[in-house]
């Protein structure tokens, strides 16, 4: 999952969204979960309206852990779409209005990838069709899980990352900020 702002105080509104993510992620899978966040990187705003402010990004991996994931074994995770739509309402609590694509916002939540799941449909597209092709998003991978195989792919995050980062007229690198009250990851 990715999370972004770049509207009011970005990493102020990160750090109060975590608790209430971690929340919804937990009742919508009725399972102990496992948590991984990444560090905290500005980052510059890539397609939409020019003169918008830099970004504060990060991601979040999900895992299953406990018994219950012993149980459960491969089992499919829960259908994404009522988690987009939670993530959706969470968006809306801190304000956020889909005025411009790509444009400034207070609060952007992106499903990235959910499990095995593959679905295309007007609410959503998983994977997400941009996951490997943000700088944005795979630094903060690469910064928690540098070997992570994306889905869809065969390179590690990390590699993925130094491509995109070599690319012509590529994204700048994203900057990773110091860990702050409510955010304790540092990279």
């Amino acid at each position: 999952m990715a999370l972004g702002a770049n509207l009011g105080d970005p990493a102020g509104t990160l750090a109060a969204v975590r608790p209430l993510l971690s929340q919804e992620l937990l009742d919508w899978a009725g399972i102990a979960l496992l948590l991984r966040w990444s560090p905290l990187f500005r980052t510059a705003p890539v397609g939409g309206p020019p003169d918008q402010p830099p970004f504060i990004n990060a991601v979040l991996l999900v895992d299953r852990q406990g018994p219950e994931a012993v149980a459960a074994g491969r089992a499919p995770w829960p259908d994404p779409l009522p988690l987009l739509l939670r993530l959706q309402a969470l968006e809306s609590r801190f304000g956020r209005q889909r005025l411009v694509h790509w444009g400034p916002r207070s609060l952007d939540l992106d499903l990235l990838w959910c499990g095995e799941a593959r679905c295309s449909s007007p609410q959503l597209e998983l994977p997400h069709p941009c996951l490997r092709q943000r700088a944005f998003v795979i630094g903060p991978l690469s910064a928690i899980e540098p070997q992570l195989v994306l889905p869809g792919g065969h390179q590690t995050a990390g590699a993925l990352l130094a491509e995109l980062l070599s690319r012509p007229g590529a994204e700048a690198p994203p900057l990773p900020l110091s860990a702050q009250e409510g955010w304790p990851e540092a990279a």
